[in-house]
């Protein structure tokens, strides 16, 4: 059975990203620094929803699991994006160089080159000791390298599910699965070093060794949150019969233990900074503390007491509306964490989230949506040919 991108879709989609072009040149007319910081936020926030998509097909590989063969298309497609996003975040920092005459200022402090320079007034040592790791060659260098790492893999589980569809028999499978685990020990280095330069950075004095693992969890929540929401689409579609209140149910299972997992490290990075009281450290809170502390307390409550008390139960897991709404939930509030790891550190109290924003965020969806569906829309939903098919048919919790 596939699925058929309508013209509607097609329509939807291309309306969505038009009001988001419209926002984003909106927003570089009147609020240029916090332009940059929206483009940049939106742009890194579903990098990581695609980039979810790989790391979940390629647990499942690693792992052996059955049961989501039937929803393997899913995280496919949604690694189609990665492209796309590796374009835009190319975009973000050469426009923003471009743009910011003195460095790119307007995203990444540490590109000022006068930081760097003892005789100037604006000599930094803090950031000096740094500049190994922080100067734009090498910058560039790992970024290039992030995109080649992560496409290439996309691509390449990605064909050799095709020609598994095609010929069958489990030699794809099994190539699949090698890819997967040299995928998924590059991941745990890639993921974490990417975290500290696109957003850590942005604080350049500021560090913390959970900001891999804490970025890690809300990528990984993103991501299944997206996956639950185009699954019950599809489902509601009549497209994907196959798949039960039991696949749901697991796949509630992840969202439910992440957002747990997810909101340890939130309180292990904050409570340890706060109770360590260090000038060095706490800066970094202090600013969306005082500034942002309506959306602090909001990105905990949305983000675990709202799918801890909704997803608790057995039944909760199984309902196609509320797997949606939680998604839906998720995904906004994970939008909002994410806005809290970058904008404070580029506008600090000067921010705002009105219509730009909003309109900024819309256009990303319209753009993510008419990629992944169509992406899901080129290869038969169901995997007949997997190995594992007969386990994800029969599937019972």
């Amino acid at each position: 059975m596939n699925y058929e991108l309508s013209s509607r879709t097609k329509i939807t989609s291309f309306v969505m990203i038009a009001i988001g072009l419209i926002s984003i040149i909106a927003s570089f007319a009147t609020h240029n620094h916090q332009a940059w910081s929206n483009l940049l936020h939106n742009t890194f926030y579903f990098m990581v929803i695609s980039l979810c998509g790989t790391f979940f097909l390629a647990l499942q590989y690693v792992s052996e699991a059955g049961w989501s063969v039937s929803i393997k298309r899913i995280p496919e497609a949604m690694g189609m994006f990665l492209p796309y996003a590796a374009v835009l975040m190319l975009i973000v920092l050469f426009g923003n160089l471009i743009a910011g005459n003195n460095g790119g200022h307007y995203l990444y402090h540490w590109l000022h080159h006068d930081l760097y320079d003892p005789t100037s007034p604006e000599y930094d040592k803090i950031i000096d000791g740094k500049s190994a790791y922080l100067n734009l060659p090498f910058f560039v260098v790992r970024m290039l390298s992030y995109f080649i790492v992560w496409v290439g893999f996309a691509f390449t589980l990605r064909k050799l599910s095709l020609k598994e569809d095609k010929e069958g028999g489990d030699k794809f499978y099994k190539k699949a699965k090698r890819v997967s685990a040299a995928f998924l020990v590059l991941f745990a280095i890639t993921s974490s070093t990417a975290a500290w330069d696109f957003v850590m950075s942005i604080d350049t004095h500021w560090f913390s060794t959970l900001f891999g693992w804490y970025t890690f969890a809300g990528l990984f929540i993103s991501g299944l949150s997206v996956m639950a929401i185009i699954s019950v689409y599809l489902i509601k579609k009549g497209l994907m019969p196959w798949v039960t209140e039991h696949h749901l149910h697991d796949l509630g299972k992840f969202m439910f233990a992440f957002s747990v997992f997810w909101t340890y490290l939130w309180f292990s990075q904050f409570m340890l900074i706060w109770y360590a009281n260090l000038p060095e450290e706490v800066t970094y809170f202090l600013v969306r503390f005082e500034h942002y502390r309506g959306l602090f307390w909001a990105n905990f409550f949305i983000n675990f007491v709202t799918p801890f008390l909704v997803l608790m139960t057995r039944d909760a897991k199984r309902k196609l509306n509320t797997l949606m709404a939680v998604g839906v939930i998720l995904f906004i509030g994970h939008w909002i964490d994410t806005f809290l790891m970058i904008t404070p550190g580029v506008v600090k109290e000067d921010w705002h989230i009105g219509w730009m924003e909003i309109g900024t965020t819309i256009g990303f969806i319209g753009l993510f949506m008419i990629v992944t569906l169509n992406a899901i829309s080129k290869a038969p939903l169901l995997r007949e040919k997997h190995p594992l098919l007969k386990e994800s048919l029969h599937h019972s919790i």
